[in-house]
């Protein structure tokens, strides 16, 4: 890619790189809208997922391979893609400055559509093992065990998915969930009890990890030691949203941006969408749609500026 002009204004920035920013991408350009997709990682946490079902038109496809079919969208537009991460946004008079470490970038308006990051038990042994038995993606490290025992910490529906993978390579698979009942969707849940090497433990905490140079076992709250040769760590995760924290953006108690039915931050220029913001329900496909309206909410904006697409 040319290098890019530090002083252009574009109308529209897209910060993330998950399919929520990218639908944004997408809508944007079928505006002819000038717009640039700046994102930490190619694909967001869904590009992790061992296999996508329920988005509409697709029946099954690997995390990998759906962030692809959105790659080549991108290319196919032609639409301008970095790999960075914004540090710092400051308001100008009629526009917005967006800082990386050693980059500036100059927009009308802004999508944040950042996800969110795994979020981390905080016992330990979990940094110490990290790599070395701990891990927060089947996809990624599952192989590594085969015909070993590992544990699933959580009990949601990406917890039973990311069981049902690991259930493909390890001997044993415990799903270790401090409920009495996993919330996985009910398909799941159902592949989950049928799966002959998967196996619940209910009521339960970890409160430390044990190992020798690797991950050897797990400490309950009763105090009983399980051996285990590997922690898949599943409990949810939390909005990326530090980026908003210095502009007044309003987030919620969660740290998730506040938006409207058009996706409109209580700043105006300023969007979000997915995970980062406060919708209820998240999946790769509402976030799209509210990429989608940010899009167009934003093409609505400029045109206070007298812009002709």
């Amino acid at each position: 890619m040319a290098e890019l002009d530090p002083d252009k204004i574009y109308d529209l920035i897209v910060l993330g790189g998950g399919p929520t920013a990218i639908g944004c991408a997408i809508y944007a350009a079928r505006f002819a809208m000038d717009i640039l997709v700046i994102g930490k990682t190619f694909g967001g946490l869904i590009a992790t997922t061992h296999i996508v079902e329920n988005y509409p038109g697709i029946t099954s496809v690997s995390g990998t391979e759906f962030v692809e079919r959105f790659r080549d969208h991108l290319r196919d537009l032609s639409i301008p893609y970095i790999s960075d991460e914004i540090k710092n946004i400051e308001k100008a008079k009629d526009h917005f400055i967006l800082y990386t470490f050693f980059q500036r970038f100059k927009t009308r308006t802004i999508c944040i559509a950042t996800g969110s990051d795994r979020r981390k038990l905080g016992i330990p042994g979990e940094e110490e093992f990290a790599g070395r038995g701990v891990s927060y993606c089947a996809t990624c490290d599952g192989p590594f065990y085969k015909d070993k025992v590992v544990a699933v910490i959580g009990g949601s529906d990406s917890a039973a998915k990311e069981a049902l993978f690991l259930a493909q390579h390890a001997k044993k698979v415990y799903i270790i969930y401090r409920g009495e009942e996993i919330r996985a969707e009910p398909i799941n849940k159902k592949r989950v009890y049928e799966t002959d090497n998967i196996e619940i433990i209910y009521k339960t905490n970890i409160t430390s990890i044990k190992g020798n140079g690797n991950v050897k076992a797990v400490i309950f709250d009763n105090g009983q030691e399980f051996k285990v040769d590997g922690v898949f760590i599943e409990i949810g995760s939390n909005p990326a949203s530090e980026i908003v924290n210095d502009i007044g953006v309003k987030v919620n108690q969660k740290k998730e941006i506040i938006i409207n039915r058009k996706s409109e931050t209580n700043i105006p220029g300023i969007y979000a969408a997915g995970d980062v913001a406060d919708a209820p329900f998240k999946q790769a496909i509402t976030g799209v749609s509210e990429g989608v309206i940010a899009a167009y909410s934003a093409f609505d904006y400029l045109k206070r500026f007298n812009i002709e697409y």
